[in-house]
Parts: C-alpha cells; structure tokens; sequence
C-alpha cells in the first residue's frame, strides 16, 4: 500500500480497529479515513454507500463488528447476527461499486464447529455444528467470508479474510456483560484486590481451553496480510499455543496481585471445549506473533488500571 493512498478502517475505536489505526500510523501511512458511529452508522445502507461514493478509499480494513462474550452472544444473538450482517455486507458492497484496490475482512476462530479437530486448520470450516451459545455472531461471519469469496470469483473483488483467534489488549471492553474471557477476568481480579474478597468467581469448570493473541499482533498480521497475501482461502491469524481457563485465571490473579480464592460456578457454560488455530500457513508465510501471554496481559492491566482502574 502506498504511504499516502486513502485507507479506511472501518470500527476504529474498537479493540481491534483502534490496533490497526496505531500500526498503519507506526509505520507512516498518513491518509487515514476514519468515523465515528455518529458520523457514519454502518447499518444504513445510503450512509455508506454516501460515505464510499464522496471519499473513495484505496484500501479497506473491516475491522467494524459486534462482539461480544459468551453471555452476550447468547442473551442478544437476534442483535448480534442482524448488525454484523448488515455492517459487512454494506461496507463489502460499497467498496466493490467503487473499485476499493483491496479489502481486508475479520472473521473470527468462533466459526469454527463446535468439536473441530485440535488445531483447527482453515479447510474444517463449514464440517460440523457450531456452539451454540455463539451460533447467530458465527453465521453472520460465515457469510462474510463467503461473500468475499464470492465477489472474488464473480467480479475479481480484490478481498482477503482473516480468522483472528481470541484477541486482548489496550481498549478491550472490560463490561462483565458484554467482555470476553480474558478481559472479564483482569477486572473481576482486580475489583476482587480493591475489595479485598475472599474469592473470584470464574464460570465453568475452567476446563475449556482457549488461545489468545495481543491485539497489537493482529494488526501487525493485518498489515502483513494485506501487502503479502492474495489467497481467496481465509487464513489464520493466532499464536499456536493455548492454555485452560483455569490456568488463565491463575495467571491474571498473579499478574493483578490478588491474594483470594478462584472458585469455579460449574452451572455456567463452558462453551467449545477447545479453540486452538492451525497457524501453519501464516507462519510459513512468514510471519509469527511476537507478544507473550504474560507479557501482554501485563501491558494490559497497566493500560487497565489507567483507564479504568480506581
């Protein structure tokens, strides 16, 4: 991509979006478009398709969505398939009317099945039934890489999907309704240490096992993807390890400090029994992820404390 070519990165000042505006500005792209939901709400069809008509963008980053954790994929499912539909589909179709020179879409590690072989490789998509709890969010990111795929073959739409496995870091949401895993604990332990609480309660058995990549890795695998790689097969994005919830919720008490109990509320979901991508083609294209779990949730909760933290 050129320096100075007009890149739009749709959902900035979400987790993942706000990673890429920080990486392309590292490393000196200076066109930036960026908007606000106020300015450009991405569920109206006339607003982007104004939006892509007046600016033009060279370049595309999808990183627009709606996330969110177990809890909230199962209590607003209706919300979260008919948004993230209607987000994609709207910027997908925009930025082929207009000739956008390449489009970057985010799918996410939660469409694989349910019960997909451990790592799980890009070809078991679409093999087995999904979990449940996360069935509306995953068939709507389905379809999104579907229809990149799709406007590949029919209208050689230049467009790339990313399966990105579960993501933390600076500007994560930290709402105990809406958060992932990772994120929901880090505050749980440390409201726990302010309170001086006897226990934190984690849901589940602490048996799932899940693997987590530094945001910041993702945006740098983004902008890696987008200049190196032209496949219309989705591809991987993660760290290649992973680690049980239970040793996760060790890990942060220790990073946070706190000195109490965990106990485990084994009436709640577990969800998948394990989410660990096959990162083979990414690494053999050349690329690793540089961040260590300790290491970035130690980033994290400093950027947490400041933020949010009392």
């Amino acid at each position: 991509m050129e320096k100075d070519a007009k890149i739009y990165v749709a959902g900035h000042r979400g987790l993942v979006g706000s990673a890429i505006v920080r990486k392309l500005r590292a490393e000196g792209y200076t066109n930036l478009l960026l908007r606000t939901r106020a300015e450009l709400d991405l569920t109206r069809q006339m607003e982007v398709e104004a939006f892509f008509a007046a600016e033009r963008p060279a370049y595309v980053f999808l990183a627009a969505a709606k996330v969110g954790g177990i809890l909230a994929n199962d209590t607003y499912g209706g919300d979260f398939i008919r948004d993230n539909l209607l987000i994609q589909t709207h910027i997908i179709e925009a930025a082929r009317r207009t000739n956008v020179q390449k489009l970057l879409f985010l799918g996410s590690s939660c469409i694989y099945p349910k019960f997909a072989p451990q790592p799980m490789p890009e070809d078991c998509l679409l093999t087995g039934i999904l979990e449940p709890t996360n069935e509306p969010y995953a068939v709507a990111k389905i379809a999104g890489l579907t229809m990149v795929k799709a406007y590949r073959k029919q209208y050689g739409f230049n467009g790339i999907s990313l399966m990105p496995t579960n993501l933390y870091g600076p500007g994560d949401n930290f709402d105990l309704t809406s958060s992932h895993v990772l994120a929901a604990l880090l505050r749980k332990f440390h409201e726990a240490k302010l309170t001086n609480a006897p226990t934190v309660t984690v849901w589940g058995t602490g048996k799932p096992r899940r693997e987590f990549l530094h945001v910041d890795d993702l945006a740098d695998a983004a902008l890696f993807l987008m200049q190196h790689y032209e496949d219309d097969k989705p591809i991987n994005v993660g760290v290649g390890e992973d680690i049980s919830i239970g040793e996760l919720a060790m890990l942060i008490r220790d990073i946070v400090g706190y000195a109490g109990d965990i106990v485990y509320d084994t009436a709640k979901p577990d969800g998948t029994p394990r989410k660990l991508l096959d990162v083979s083609r990414l690494h053999a294209l050349g690329w690793r992820a540089q961040i260590h779990l300790r290491e970035g949730i130690a980033a994290t909760y400093t950027w947490y404390c400041a933020h949010h933290g009392r």
